[in-house]
């Protein structure tokens, strides 16, 4: 047998080998079944609601598709390079291969289906997460503005559903606000407001900003809305943010799981003093939440503040999701 010979045959079981190789952790990384806990938070901080896990899943699902493509391109760069490197004693141009057919089909078609795959489970989630209930426990008007935000607690303090006598959409600081999200407003609610400025800090943790607060295990219906720029309501361990649109109205629902203070930030570039359009949301026991309100209410914080720019017509014609 020619010295060639032999240096290829003896070659052969090593491709074998790196093949399987490759092959076993592509299947133990796409086919273990294991949930968001077994996998590390990557650089994601701890969910502190109920619907954050499926965010940080998504966010870990896709960083282990990265993963085995990038094995898989580590694992054909290195192998040509060690078994397809120009041998010393070979002066020859190697065999040239042009138009593989099942090459070519191979890569064009392996990206569209880890896109396509990546795409479902996002558009998925995202319509998961973005379907508010028909009748939440609360409703909560966030009100971004240059610098600061307000909150606008959509409750009925006194626990009189006879008072206010009118209803939510008479309320002319309300005006920003679809008929669609007051009416899922509890009857009764007078509200009460909180309202920051740059300078506000939290009386427990000194950091600044206003602070939302929020009753644990029930259910919480954001309604953003903006009296001038894009901002983006950002609650860090939320795992979750949502732009805040002048003429516009989004929101989205949570429900927290764990007590706490928290921070929050625009994530938008809002102007000039974007950095300091910091806040706190502090998560408590619906019983000391209630307790909160009544405190607003004694400081003469009751009614609500301006929510912000009128709707477009385009937005007021937009269709919500419901349970």
């Amino acid at each position: 047998m020619s010295p060639n010979g032999s240096d290829r045959s003896s070659r052969r079981p090593v491709r074998r080998k790196l093949l399987q190789a490759l092959a076993a952790g592509a299947v133990l990384a796409t086919a273990s079944g294991c949930t968001y806990k077994d996998f590390p938070r990557l650089g994601m901080p701890t969910p502190v609601t109920e619907e954050a896990p499926r965010i940080l899943s998504l966010w870990q699902g896709s960083w282990a598709a990265a993963l085995v493509v990038g094995v898989l391109v580590w694992g054909l760069i290195i192998w040509s390079v060690i078994f397809h490197r120009r041998s010393r004693t070979k002066v020859e141009v190697p065999q040239q291969t042009r138009y593989n057919m099942p090459i070519e089909a191979l890569y064009t078609a392996v990206p569209i289906i880890i896109v396509s795959v990546l795409f479902y489970f996002t558009a998925r989630d995202e319509n998961k997460l973005l379907t508010n209930p028909e009748k939440p426990q609360h409703v909560i008007n966030v009100v971004g503005f240059q610098w600061s935000w307000a909150f606008n607690y959509m409750e009925d303090v006194d626990g009189n559903a006879a008072t206010p006598a009118k209803p939510l959409r008479e309320n002319k600081e309300l005006d920003a606000i679809p008929d669609r999200f007051l009416t899922k407003a509890p009857k009764g609610a007078e509200g009460v407001y909180d309202i920051g400025i740059p300078g506000t800090r939290n009386e427990q943790t000194n950091n600044p900003g206003p602070t939302l607060w929020l009753p644990k295990g029930e259910t919480v219906q954001f309604v953003l809305t903006s009296r001038d720029v894009i901002h983006s309501f950002w609650v860090v361990p939320f795992l979750m943010k949502q732009d805040v649109i002048p003429g516009h109205t989004n929101s989205f629902t949570v429900t927290p799981n764990k007590e706490g203070t928290f921070l929050g930030k625009c994530a938008e570039l809002c102007g000039q003093d974007h950095s300091r359009m910091l806040f706190n949301v502090k998560v408590v026991s619906p019983e000391r939440y209630k307790q909160h309100l009544k405190e607003l209410a004694a400081k003469g914080q009751t009614g609500y503040q301006p929510a912000g720019i009128a709707q477009t017509d385009h937005a007021k014609n937009a269709e919500t999701k419901n349970k």
